[in-house]
């Protein structure tokens, strides 16, 4: 059925954005600040020993 096509390639791309914004949005609240204040974190350290 040829008229079906448009609407598998639009459920392609709704699908892929959906799962593209999903992942962006799970990096960036969750993953990403976690990452971020390792690295702060380490940062800190490194400076506090090297004063000795």
């Amino acid at each position: 059925m040829p008229q079906l096509i448009p609407y598998f390639f639009f459920n392609q791309i709704l699908i892929t954005f959906v799962v593209l914004f999903s992942v962006v949005y799970i990096l960036s609240k969750y993953i990403l600040p976690i990452s971020l204040f390792t690295q702060v974190i380490r940062t800190y350290i490194t400076k506090l020993s090297n004063k000795n």
